[in-house]
């Protein structure tokens, strides 16, 4: 069946716009409280989370009514991260949580996602259940079959225990000075909090959320900001976390990016030398062949997915790996949570420098990175370019000149209206001509389709 509404992550959109209504959000509310909660034991119950967009508000309430119309306990967890949502959805034994969050994207826009009662997003065949039940009429339960509503007062406090347990015990950061980006987003209050009680000297921009600024020449997209601060506070390091706190880069002692492909690294070398080994990695189309090359070295299966976290995750399911990620910055360690985890994984690369001895830049430096180049074209419209002529030939002309020595990859993004152009290669001058010569014919098409 073709998707109407769900995307590779939830449903995302700008705010106003369909299907980011309020009516729809009501409607979405009572179809995914009466799929997600049929098979519940005892009390049906969902908890709600979400972001620091303004919008929030609004899309919190249309969803407690359409829950609550639908039968369900909703247990409201206000503004916390992606993943927090993911975790105590398990241990509140509660049938679903849902997010409210268009994750890194700008305040504009917003979305949803939702997380299975064992903390996992949602299978295929669930989604396009409620999306089937969304063509129905809504029906109200009586007053003796409606849910109820309270607000949990204790979540975040539960979740920085949470990501603290995810360290050895005595594990500590004394000595260590970070600067942490928040984004204006769900990691602006627990953030701080965890990296502080572990002892760290911690600096926090990005942390006065006003309902308009999150992501806003900040966090994980933007880390101009954070790398001039490191450099001006002279830290160890610094950490930028997107606007619902699934994604985290870093920036080393220099002032540069280190992305989450150069994490992932980090962590399964540190897991190969301390932790017993590593026994596999999920990346995507999308990872730096320096990550799979590095990871062969040591001896590490390494699989491409799909872009999507929920794909990686899938193959990291099939091949019972415990690490995989994106170079965005998801990065999933499946053995400490169900979804990507940005202060979690933050942790794990510091555990990293720590048990090495080595700063955060000597340990990026064991992966040697290929040139690689991104292009983003943007869309007024759904366009399929799969087949075109003019592209297709673009591509092979530039896959010739790399000969076999790199990469081309077209691919259209599951959360914003672009198409992504991606050229990889040894010769970093060759990769930029490629890359911009087939974004020109991409746009030049997409300009001729839509007139």
């Amino acid at each position: 069946m073709t998707r109407k509404y769900f995307g590779t992550d939830g449903i995302r959109g700008r705010v106003g716009e369909a299907p980011i209504t309020a009516d729809f959000f009501l409607k979405l509310g009572w179809a995914a409280g009466t799929v997600l909660t049929r098979n519940a034991v005892g009390k049906k119950r969902v908890l709600i989370g979400k972001d620091t967009r303004v919008s929030g508000y609004m899309f919190e309430s249309a969803l407690e009514a359409g829950l609550i119309a639908a039968g369900v306990d909703v247990d409201m967890l206000g503004p916390m991260p992606t993943p927090a949502i993911a975790y105590l959805t398990r241990t509140f034994r509660a049938a679903a949580g849902i997010v409210i969050s268009a994750s890194h994207n700008a305040v504009e826009d917003n979305g949803i996602k939702f997380f299975g009662a064992d903390g996992y997003k949602l299978p295929d065949e669930i989604e396009l259940e409620i999306e089937a039940l969304l063509d129905q009429p809504l029906v109200t339960n009586g007053s003796n079959d409606l849910g109820k509503a309270r607000r949990i007062g204790d979540a975040a406090g539960r979740y920085v225990e949470f990501c603290k347990g995810s360290l050895p015990s005595g594990f500590n950061l004394r000595g260590m000075k970070v600067v942490l980006d928040c984004a204006h987003g769900a990691t602006y209050d627990v953030g701080p909090k965890v990296f502080k009680e572990l002892g760290a000297t911690t600096t926090t921009m990005g942390n006065q959320p006003n309902g308009f600024n999150i992501n806003d020449q900040c966090g994980s997209t933007h880390t101009v900001g954070l790398s001039a601060a490191v450099l001006d506070q002279q830290a160890d390091l610094g950490i930028a976390f997107d606007g619902d706190g699934d994604r985290v880069l870093f920036i080393d002692d220099k002032g540069d990016l280190v992305d989450g492909d150069e994490l992932l690294f980090i962590i399964a070398q540190h897991r190969h030398e301390f932790q017993g080994g590593c026994n596999g990695v999920a990346g995507t189309q999308m990872s730096n062949l320096g990550l799979e090359l590095a990871l062969a070295d040591m001896n590490i299966p390494f699989v491409r997915t799909k872009v999507g976290d929920r794909y990686v995750v899938e193959a990291m399911k099939e091949h019972n790996w415990m690490l995989g990620g994106e170079g965005s910055g998801h990065v999933l360690c499946s053995d400490l949570n169900t979804t990507g985890d940005g202060i979690v994984s933050a942790l794990q690369v510091l555990r990293a420098v720590v048990d090495s001895g080595k700063s955060l830049r000597e340990l990026k430096n064991g992966m040697s990175k290929l040139p690689m180049l991104m292009i983003n074209v943007r869309l007024t419209q759904k366009i399929d370019l799969s087949g075109d002529e003019a592209i297709n030939r673009a591509v092979a002309e530039a896959e010739e000149k790399l000969a076999g020595r790199g990469r081309v990859l077209l691919r259209t993004s599951g959360t914003e209206p672009l198409i992504r152009v991606m050229v990889e290669g040894e010769d970093s001058a060759l990769v930029e001509s490629s890359a911009a010569a087939i974004a020109e014919i991409v746009k030049q098409r997409v300009e001729e389709l839509k007139s």
